[in-house]
Formats: C-alpha cells, sequence, structure tokens
C-alpha cells in the first residue's frame, strides 16, 4: 500500500464519527445508467394458487382473518408488501354468508373481480353497496370505510391492488375498524355507483371499437373527468387480436398483469438484459418490472386475448418520471 493510499485509508476512518460518508464510492449504484428495480419476473397460476385460496377458506373464517387474502409476493429479492417495487397485490376470497368487516385506511385500493356469481356478492363503500360482477373495476378511495360480504351461491374471489409499498417510504399509513362489521350502506346502481364502479362490459365494448384498426389495444381506466384512478396506482386494460402480438415497448412502470379471457405468452427482457416468457391463461397473474420491454402474444388464431394490469402510472407521472420507448 502506498503513503497516498493510507493516507486515504486513514481519512476514511475519521469520517464515521461525523455522520458522513463519501459519495465517490457509491455514486454508480445511487445514479445508475439505467433504472434498476428490485422486482424480479414472478407468475402466479389460478390454477395452483385456487386450490390454496379455498383451503384457507376451511381453516380461516373472514372475521378472523379480517381480510381472507394470499398476498402476490415477489420473492426472492423482496418479501410482503411487494408485488412489484410500488404495487402490492393479493388473491381475496368470500365465501356465501360471509363479511369482511368493516374498516378504513390511508392506503388506496381497487379491485379487480376475478370469479364469482354477480347476485349477493358486494363491496360497500362510504354507505354505497356496489354489486361485484366479473371483470368489474371497483374502488376503494383513501380513508373510506368499506366492507365486503357476500349472499351468493359460491365463492367471490378477486384482485386486490394497493399501493402498500409507497407507506415503506412514508410511513403514515394505518387503518381504523368500524365498531359494526358492516358500514350502514344501499345499494348504488348506475349513476350512484359511478366513480367507484367500472364495468368491464364497458372497457371490452372501447377495447374492440379499436380492434380494427391495430392487432393491440391497450386503453387506461380513468375518471369522468379525465384523471386516473387515484394519485397512486391506476389500471388499464388490453385486447391482443388472435395469433398476433404487440410491439415491444418498455416504460418506467411496474405492472400486475391479470388475464381476463385468452390464452398466450408475454415475453419481457428485464433491464439487466434477461429474457423471460411467461406463458398465461384466463385468470392467471403475472407482474412486470419497471423498464422491462414487453410484448403480448395471443396464442389462438380464432380468439382475441383480454389483459387487465395494475400499474403506477399517476405516481411516475406526476413526478415527471415516466419514460417510455418502443422497439
Amino acid at each position: 500500500m502506498t503513503g497516498e493510499q493510507d493516507q486515504q485509508q486513514e481519512y476514511y476512518s475519521t469520517l464515521d464519527a461525523h455522520h458522513v460518508a463519501p459519495l465517490w464510492g457509491v455514486l454508480h449504484k445511487m445514479v445508475p445508467p439505467r433504472p434498476n428495480p428490485s422486482s424480479q419476473v414472478q407468475t402466479w397460476p389460478y390454477a395452483s394458487i385456487r386450490p390454496l385460496l379455498m383451503q384457507a377458506g376451511d381453516l380461516i373464517s373472514a372475521e378472523e382473518a379480517e381480510r381472507r387474502v394470499l398476498m402476490l409476493v415477489n420473492n426472492p429479492t423482496l418479501g410482503p408488501p411487494y408485488t412489484t417495487d410500488t404495487i402490492y397485490a393479493g388473491l381475496q376470497l368470500i365465501l356465501p354468508g360471509e363479511t369482511a368487516p368493516a374498516h378504513r385506511h390511508t392506503a388506496f385500493a381497487l379491485r379487480f373481480i376475478v370469479e364469482g356469481d354477480s347476485d349477493g356478492a358486494f363491496t360497500a363503500v362510504q354507505g354505497k353497496k356496489v354489486v361485484m360482477e366479473r371483470g368489474d373495476v371497483i374502488l376503494t378511495p383513501s380513508w373510506t370505510w368499506h366492507d365486503h360480504g357476500s349472499d351468493s351461491k359460491g365463492p367471490m374471489v378477486w384482485l386486490d391492488g394497493l399501493d402498500l409499498p409507497v407507506y415503506r417510504f412514508l410511513p403514515i399509513n394505518f387503518a381504523e375498524n368500524h365498531s359494526d362489521p358492516r358500514y350502514p350502506s344501499e345499494l348504488a346502481e348506475g349513476e350512484l355507483a359511478k366513480g367507484l364502479k367500472f364495468p368491464w362490459k364497458d372497457m371490452q365494448t372501447q377495447l374492440d371499437a379499436n380492434a380494427s384498426t391495430t392487432g393491440h389495444v391497450k386503453l387506461d381506466y380513468r375518471h369522468a373527468d379525465g384523471s386516473h384512478l387515484s394519485k397512486t396506482i391506476s389500471a388499464q386494460a388490453e385486447r391482443v387480436n388472435a395469433g398476433t402480438s404487440s410491439s415491444k415497448v418498455r416504460e418506467t412502470l411496474s405492472f400486475v398483469y391479470h388475464v381476463y379471457e385468452g390464452q398466450g405468452y408475454t415475453t419481457i427482457v428485464t433491464p439487466e438484459g434477461e429474457e423471460k416468457v411467461v406463458m398465461w391463461m384466463r385468470k392467471d397473474t403475472f407482474n412486470v418490472p419497471a423498464w422491462s420491454v414487453v410484448s403480448h402474444t395471443c396464442r389462438s388464431q380464432s380468439d382475441s386475448a383480454y389483459l387487465f394490469a395494475i400499474t403506477d402510472r399517476p405516481m411516475i407521472e406526476a413526478l415527471g418520471l415516466y419514460r417510455k420507448e418502443e422497439l
């Protein structure tokens, strides 16, 4: 070791006592040459997850669990509440006659209905009882009382999406339980349900109307005023025509995808350059890390595929961090 190196070592050894550290030693890690998400590509085939959900229904009541959810965890690099670096997702189960008790919390939530009869299953939000039908998106805005219940004949399953990872950096998320299992509510349909419920049939109508001009259509969910579903996370829906592939795109967004209908595969090239091919079919779920190159392919030659995705677009755009490349 040279005299100069000795002097550097001596210098560095004095810094801790002053609660400072040299930026130049870690600059390449703090300001990398490309986006560097911690999440990895993960898949959750519904055929594998559903039996585990139903087993949970046999073992744990909705009241006991408060929310009977299997979290979709991004392992091994991340644990709960991370499905991506910015999005939490989980599959929630309600059985006939059950109530998931009323509470409210800081976090925003959206729910995509995966399975179940529309007769008697609902989410009640701040006094508005919204009937749940497969493919619907139902919102729970921040700090609104909400409970879930079912008087239907079979199980109800939906995909929860929340902005919980954000609160690892802003530790101000908390919840409050209501005094009764159900918050007083009345059935809300049509105009009364607007802003809380986004029916799948309306979204599919829009997707199909644009399908003749291109093999791939993507539409964002928006409120009537054009705003995103929340200030942190939102959602989009896509149609991939039979036998076609979408163009290769990468964005500074992460996604949790759910297959509403169809079968196919998604080719994902991570920011590190690793290629992953996710095979999917109806009701499967998978994630895409930020700045990954993404292309969807519908394997059927006769039926189009429909995909739903939770995305962190609102907060990324609001922070001025949105970038997109079409390859």
